[in-house]
């Protein structure tokens, strides 16, 4: 029964948002808008105990996925349900988003404890949290569609939260339209794939590619539109700036959409691979778009100075990776990869907001020495590191190492070599936000920077927690590989590559080795990296700069061409009645000759081509 009533997980949050209404408006002002957040954390904590006990049914009963088919729309010869499929894996999901969720509405109520719009942000969580199960629960592509509509909404109202700041504003536009380039393709992609496989049910798909023969240039054509959905929403170049600026809404919902709603778009990619494998063009655009994406993003992270936007550009640049995974066809490893991230991020995150709460600054030269002062924090972003880079035990290691492996095993060997160099950048990168943060001496930001209210940092430690025992999970679920196949040297080099990042950071930045370690780096290439390969500049020069140019031309043709001819009309006739309203003499004799005065004219006018034979006639007889 707890399988069979699955679909109902869902609806958990999206009654809390419903409650939430007479607290967003302020109908209710006798208890302020504290019992908003309340209601909507037990009805995330009740979503997560029923994932949790459909996925314990289900695994332990080794039953097979269960499908539901609720109709929806019957019009002609089309006939259109909405089917949900209950397994492990889409459980194991709503289990990481709703346990996630759980954390991150807790950490709210302290993050956001004198804010007065409460109702609102916990009613856009849960948006945003009944949105990504019902997508994991979701078995059809058309519907996954509808869904990830409902969270770029999402992502906008919850980015543009504080609506009286024009940086937020301008985060949650940019992040809006960014995410409707993709989807604008995506939909593209979506309806042309149903003349050729007449379904939308990913199960369906996966049997249809089988056995499907398709013109190459056509089903490559309709991959590479299926990607550009999850391209926006992954924020792989070029649609990644969107990320970046939407660290500008609340912290606390940055815990959700930099763990978990970057990798919807990964979700997608992983149940259309099938489908992406029929063509070779669109696999190796989907590994181009993806190293491109890790390398870049890696290397800008480690040139920040804003400690939101270096936490933005590492999620980028492991969405980068998940698209390598599902381009080298291992969709398992993408899941694999998604999980130890999610987990990895949403620690760095918190940590990373606990800071900012009471320190008042995002700006890492102006931080230091905080490791005595907030060593519980410390930890946490540590664990929090070491989960998401590959260092073993730890989950991240597993993820990458079976990636490799993969890459290995097929022969892409220059693959192998770009995933270990972004790990060992990435670890770099984490190394010195750790280093710029808590070593050093304190400056006049971290004087008075104590370990913060207890409800910020129990969702921290429950979240490092569950990184540190990710290992531990995943081999009682059987899906750690066995060391006695695994590639000793492929791990050797993996962990290593961690070891030399971290190394290499921790000398730098937390022995401070050097004054200015920045200063190895020319001039030139730091401000390449710090400004992001000036990828917001050469927007300005060529797509903003066109579309307003564009937009100059239409607004001049509208205004003088199109209004021109209207006011031009307008004139006449406005001329036209003043002047025949003096006609109206009330004599006789006037309006007698008016009449005759146009009679001649119009039968001058019809006669008029007969006038020079007349003309010629007349001068003959003369």
């Amino acid at each position: 029964m707890i399988t069979e009533t699955s679909w109902l997980i869902p609806l958990y949050p999206l009654m809390g948002a419903l409650l939430t209404i007479p607290w967003s408006p302020g109908l209710i002002r006798r208890t302020g808008p504290r019992p908003a957040g309340y209601i909507n954390i037990a009805m995330t904590f009740m979503a997560l105990m029923h994932s949790l006990l459909a996925f314990n049914a289900l695994w332990t009963r080794h039953s097979s996925p269960q499908f539901f088919f609720t109709p929806w729309l019957q019009v002609a010869d089309l006939s259109l349900n909405i089917p949900l499929e209950v397994s492990a894996i889409t459980l194991g999901a709503a289990i990481l988003i709703t346990g996630l969720n759980f954390l991150a509405q807790v950490y709210a109520v302290a993050y956001l404890e004198m804010d007065w719009g409460w109702g609102r942000f916990f009613a856009f969580m849960a948006l945003f949290e009944a949105g990504m199960c019902a997508l994991v629960l979701c078995d059809s592509l058309f519907f996954s569609y509808i869904l990830l509509e409902i969270l770029t909404l999402g992502t906008y109202l919850l980015v543009g939260f504080w609506y009286n700041q024009s940086l937020v504003v301008t985060g949650a536009r940019d992040a809006f339209l960014t995410k409707r380039i993709g989807d604008l393709v995506l939909l593209m992609g979506v309806l042309a794939i149903y003349p050729l496989a007449h379904t939308w049910d990913f199960r369906e798909l996966a049997a249809w590619a089988q056995t499907a023969e398709v013109d190459p240039t056509l089903i490559t054509l309709i991959g590479v539109a299926l990607i550009a959905g999850p391209m926006s929403k992954c924020a792989q170049f070029p649609l990644h700036l969107w990320l970046d600026e939407a660290m500008e809404g609340p912290l606390p919902s940055s815990i959700l959409r930099n763990a978990v709603v970057v990798a919807t778009g990964a979700w997608i990619l992983v149940q259309l691979e099938p489908v992406l494998a029929l063509s070779q063009t669109t696999l190796a655009v989907m590994i181009a778009i993806g190293a491109i994406t890790a390398i870049g993003s890696t290397l800008i992270a480690v040139a920040q100075i804003d400690a939101k936007r270096v936490l933005s550009y590492l999620s980028s640049a492991y969405m980068g990776l998940v698209f390598v995974a599902v381009g080298a066809e291992q969709p398992q490893v993408a899941l694999l990869l998604v999980l130890a991230y999610a987990l990895g991020m949403g620690v760095l995150v918190m940590a990373t907001g606990s800071i900012i709460a009471n320190v008042i600054t995002q700006d890492l030269t102006q931080m230091g020495g905080l490791w005595s002062r907030r060593p519980i924090t410390g930890l946490a972003f540590v664990v929090g590191a070491f989960g998401m880079v590959a260092m073993p035990p730890l989950g991240g290691f597993w993820a990458i190492l079976k990636l490799v492996s993969g890459l290995w095993a097929n022969g892409q060997g220059l693959l192998v070599g770009i995933v270990l160099v972004v790990n060992w950048v990435a670890a770099f990168a984490l190394a010195r936000m750790f280093g710029l943060i808590f070593a050093g001496g304190t400056q006049q930001m971290t004087v008075r920077a104590p370990e913060p209210l207890w409800l910020l940092v129990m969702p921290m430690t429950f979240g490092a927690a569950f990184t540190l025992h990710l290992p531990l999970i995943l081999q009682a679920l059987d899906l750690l590989p066995s060391w006695a196949v695994m590639n000793k040297d492929l791990a050797l080099a993996v962990a290593w590559s961690s070891l030399f990042g971290f190394g290499i950071g921790v000398l730098l930045y937390v022995n401070r080795r050097l004054d200015h370690p920045e200063r190895l780096v020319p001039t030139g290439l730091r401000n390449l990296l710090a400004f992001d390969f000036y990828t917001p500049r050469l927007y300005r020069s060529t797509v903003v700069f066109g579309v307003a140019a564009l937009s100059t031309v239409t607004d001049w043709l509208d205004r003088y061409l199109v209004d021109g001819v209207v006011n031009l009309v307008g004139l006449a006739s406005l001329v036209s009645g003043e002047t025949l309203k003096y006609n109206n003499s009330g004599r006789l004799q006037f309006y007698v000759l008016t009449i005759s005065v146009c009679v001649a004219v119009i039968s001058i006018v019809m006669s008029w081509r007969y006038l020079p034979g007349v003309f010629t006639a007349a001068f003959s007889v003369f």
